[in-house]
């Protein structure tokens, strides 16, 4: 990871000079361990460009295997920002890759580093609806509470959401909850068209409506039996970085709600959930 920009060595003691490094401080909350494939990495924004503090990961308890870089010293009192970014384990571009985390100002020493620079969640909101759409020719087949919706139900049902648009490097995907853990509905960045796939969907017009979301009728998922029922279960959009390598939701997950028992044409409320957030600051 574009270590010839990281300088790790110290002066020679002989050289009756001052350290040529200085320690940079992380201490962040909220990440997630993204496997053997990829790290994080540590940013300083000096003169307008990036330089790497270095790389580190996280365990499934969300500690980090290092918090302590030795840093130029001279480019990290310069520094005006710091920002987070997952790259790839072997990784042979130097530059950040476009998946950036975390960001904050130095003010003085310290920074306090949030998840703004993918969005701004502060007042997201969306609404879903239960309907199958996909195991339907004409009329409703009286079986809508095997399909999840996000939208407001029509002819075509039409978009909801109040999200951000994600920067490159980021994926809005859906879920429910089922019996064995989170079932993936598709991933999608914006909101007027249908998701990535439907794997799971029935046998008519299998495509779907103009709309993220999914049906539960064939290829259960191990664990799993469908036709799934969605009612009073639970759905989560989150924010996932891409590439992404792994089946299981990412730790952004700013709307989360719960399908009640009515189906569509009623609509159910996606909540905010900013306490997922990743957050922390750094100090030099």
């Amino acid at each position: 990871m574009a270590h010839g920009l990281f300088v790790v060595s110290c002066s020679n003691d002989d050289d009756n000079n001052e350290s040529s490094t200085r320690n940079l401080t992380i201490n962040f909350s909220g990440l997630e361990n993204l496997g053997a494939d990829f790290v994080y990495e540590g940013w300083i924004i000096v003169d307008g460009s990036p330089v790497t503090t270095g790389t580190f990961t996280v365990d499934d308890n969300g500690n980090s295997s290092a918090s302590t870089f030795a840093v130029d010293a001279t480019q990290l009192n310069n520094a005006t920002a710091f920002v987070l970014s997952i790259e790839p384990t072997v990784d042979p571009d130097p530059a950040p890759a476009t998946t950036k985390i975390l960001q904050g100002e130095f003010t003085g020493d310290s920074a306090i580093v949030n998840s703004r620079i993918v969005g701004d969640f502060s007042d997201a909101s969306g609404m879903f609806f239960l309907r199958t759409p996909t195991d339907e020719t004409a009329g409703n087949n009286g079986n809508d509470e095997f399909g999840v919706w996000f939208g407001t139900p029509g002819m075509p049902p039409t978009p909801n959401f109040v999200l951000p648009t994600l920067p490159a490097g980021w994926a809005y995907e859906g879920w429910v909850v089922g019996d064995a853990g989170p079932i993936s509905t598709g991933v999608f960045t914006v909101f007027d068209m249908a998701d990535s796939g439907n794997p799971f969907s029935g046998t008519q017009n299998n495509a779907g409506p103009p709309i993220p979301g999914e049906d539960f009728f064939n290829n259960a998922p191990v664990g799993e039996t469908f036709p799934l029922d969605i009612r009073n279960r639970t759905i989560v959009i989150s924010v996932e970085p891409v590439p992404d390598n792994s089946p299981a939701p990412f730790v952004m997950t700013p709307l989360l709600g719960t399908a009640g028992t009515a189906t569509a044409p009623a609509t159910h409320n996606l909540g905010l959930n900013l306490a997922s957030l990743p957050t922390g600051s750094v100090t030099r």
